[in-house]
């Protein structure tokens, strides 16, 4: 297992705030993947560290993708002992301490865990089937001392179930009121958080279930890592916190499992606009990164 960061080394010097991208993949976004490295190389600082977390059967695939600026980190190497990957299972985890892991759930536990590994102050988690556009320097995130965080206001109404259930599950752990509708959206393609505040965030919930807090979220069935982190941000920490709201998605995205023909990956990329430094063009509609590269 990696050596882990002290969990209370909270302290951030703003002005030399370093930054990290995080992608958690695996083998069927492999060449997506790929793509994104590629661009992330052309278009982001060289000090901008990438951290690809794979599976480790998954390893050996991903493994030449590593570099001086690219690290790939193994996700059985960042999780405890008590949670096992079933034997020749595709969808779930052994959870020791409770209920069984689905791979959704897995990878939001293994996002918040990122922070007691990597050293990075800010770090944005993006996608594998990202690729990145126009130069950018991320420093742009920080604005008076204060770091970036997604929040669309008022975008989420309460029919939408998936999002609702999310939302309950968040104000029951933080131990806040429930959220009031049309909700705020967290959930985004480049979403960046502070490595200190998810640190505290574990020590919260520590404190609010006297239990390690990756138990507590592992034997949680619905949730999301994005507006656990954003509601304990809006009501928790609130101003104090160190971030400022966004409400600007960063990049052009197709979410629609719908293929596209050549005509139609032509007219949609041709759609973004010159504040956009990324394209998502989502891995649900089967589209080969082969098909559009050229296009970016």
């Amino acid at each position: 297992m990696q050596q882990l960061i002290s969990p209370r080394t909270y302290q951030v010097d703003l002005p030399q705030l370093s930054f990290g991208l995080v992608t958690p993949s695996y083998g069927q976004d492999f060449q997506r993947c790929q793509l994104l490295c590629k661009t992330r190389k052309k278009f982001w600082p060289e000090s901008v560290k990438h951290y690809i977390i794979v599976d480790a059967r998954d390893a050996s695939l991903f493994r030449d993708l590593g570099d001086s600026s690219t690290e790939i980190l193994i996700v059985e190497d960042i999780l405890p002992w008590w949670i096992k990957r079933l034997p020749l299972s595709q969808q779930g985890w052994i959870n020791f301490k409770g209920l069984p892991i689905r791979n959704w759930i897995l990878q939001q536990l293994v996002k918040l865990s990122i922070a007691t590994v990597i050293e990075e102050d800010i770090f944005g988690f993006v996608d594998s089937d990202v690729a990145f556009i126009r130069p950018f320097d991320p420093s742009g995130f920080v604005q008076e001392q204060r770091v970036r965080l997604y929040r669309n206001p008022a975008s989420i109404p309460a029919e939408w179930k998936n999002f609702s259930r999310w939302y309950h599950s968040s104000a029951r752990l933080l131990g806040i009121p429930p959220v009031i509708y049309p909700a705020p959206n967290f959930i985004g393609d480049l979403i960046t958080w502070r490595r200190d505040l998810v640190l505290k965030l574990h020590d919260y919930l520590e404190m609010r279930f006297h239990c390690h807090w990756l138990e507590t979220l592992a034997n949680t069935l619905h949730w999301s890592e994005y507006i656990l982190y954003g509601m304990f941000i809006e009501h928790v920490l609130k101003p104090e916190a160190g971030h400022y709201y966004d409400p600007v998605c960063p990049g052009l995205q197709y979410f629609s499992t719908q293929p596209m023909s050549d005509f139609e990956l032509k007219a949609f990329i041709d759609k973004v606009e010159p504040e956009q430094i990324m394209i998502m063009i989502s891995a649900k509609a089967r589209i080969e990164p082969q098909r559009y590269e050229h296009l970016l």
